[in-house]
């Protein structure tokens, strides 16, 4: 008489459902073909950024060999030298460069500038003299810069986790629509399945973000802007780990969400709240990320910290030990919120008809 097989244990049941879920994503044309578009708008992106900074050149300009050995040496200059004056106005006609710079004794620069129509205020301003400037205080960073690195982590968090999190509601309405549900639950513990889709589409998603993140760094090195990976390498190495802290505590959310209703058009107004908690870290962090209240509030907050601390750091505006507080505060919470959406879960899962109220997804 053979043996009974030995019951699975946590662990091999998490990562079962996870794998399951991880293989039925991988096998989705749609899921592949949606990676594939994001990796070419990433990458063609810094491909664009790349052939405008290194097509754009400097301001094209004649000079006498005298006048050339005064001038700033720059890329922002593109000096053709010329023989005299005559020659150097004829080009300027011609549309050839923008300017012709003569030597002059009298001039405070020592140089003389010829233009067609207008002054060139580029080339003016490189041979300007201006006066020694002191700052009493830094500058503020530039409101535009803070605006793009919002939309950048904004788009990035709330994308990612729309398109993994909120999956799982639909495939748990799915389940118990179809009654597989009562099929895994007798095999396999509640707790556990829902350990196991959040596992899965956690790899999924962060295995999509270091995708990305590797195909920016090398179009970055091979189109040469290193300079750019130097400077949001380590911001966008923190917004993985917040990632990685914060993905499981909206998980759990879209899962008890799907648990507490029985059709696919009731999902809506039940992930709704949830979806606002996604998005609001995102127009916050566009319209009032120069706020340094709203950020330094935004930073400690489960839902906005991905968002918020990682351009915190990129602008050293926080010291070395608010992200690890941060960390703590959102390892936390998600503990306490992944046991709440785990009871309403549990509690959830088998009820089938109307929508279940929150107060009674939350009884024994």
């Amino acid at each position: 008489m053979n043996a009974a097989p030995a019951p699975l244990t946590a662990a091999q049941g998490t990562w079962l459902v996870a794998e399951r879920d991880i293989m039925g994503r991988l096998r989705s044309k749609s899921f592949l073909i949606s990676t594939l578009i994001t990796l070419l708008i990433a990458v063609g992106g810094i491909v664009v950024m790349g052939i405008i900074s290194s097509t754009g050149g400097g301001t094209p300009v004649a000079a006498t060999a005298d006048a050339a050995a005064l001038l700033p040496d720059t890329e922002a200059l593109e000096v053709t030298q010329v023989a005299d004056r005559a020659e150097g106005e004829q080009l300027v006609r011609d549309g050839d460069v923008d300017a012709l710079v003569m030597a002059a004794t009298d001039s405070p620069t020592g140089v003389e500038i010829v233009a067609l129509t207008e002054p060139p205020s580029d080339v003016v301003a490189l041979l300007s003299v201006a006066p020694e400037v002191t700052l009493l205080e830094d500058p503020g960073v530039p409101y535009g810069l803070r605006y793009v690195l919002g939309m950048i982590f904004g788009i990035a968090f709330m994308g990612t986790a729309l398109s993994f999190a909120m999956p799982i509601s639909t495939a748990v309405v799915e389940e118990k629509q179809t009654r597989v549900i009562e099929i895994l639950i007798s095999t396999i513990p509640a707790r556990v399945l829902l350990a196991g889709k959040v596992l899965g589409n956690l790899v999924l998603a962060m295995g999509q973000i270091l995708l990305i993140i590797a195909a920016a760094t090398i179009a970055l090195a091979v189109t040469g802007q290193s300079d750019i990976l130097r400077d949001v390498g380590a911001p966008m190495a923190w917004f993985a780990v917040f990632f990685l802290f914060g993905f499981p505590l909206l998980s759990a959310m879209f899962a008890a969400a799907g648990a507490m209703v029985s059709r696919q058009e009731d999902i809506s107004p039940t992930v709704m709240p949830i979806m606002y908690l996604v998005m609001i870290p995102y127009f916050l962090a566009v319209f009032l990320g120069g706020n340094p209240i709203v950020m330094t509030i935004m930073s400690y907050v489960p839902f906005s910290a991905p968002v918020a601390m990682p351009i915190r750091l990129y602008f050293d505006e926080a010291l070395w030990w608010e992200p690890i507080i941060s960390l703590v505060i959102m390892a936390a919470t998600a503990v306490a919120i992944v046991l709440l959406g785990a009871r309403i879960y549990e509690n959830s899962l088998l009820r089938m008809g109307g929508r279940v109220k929150l107060a009674e997804a939350l009884k024994a």
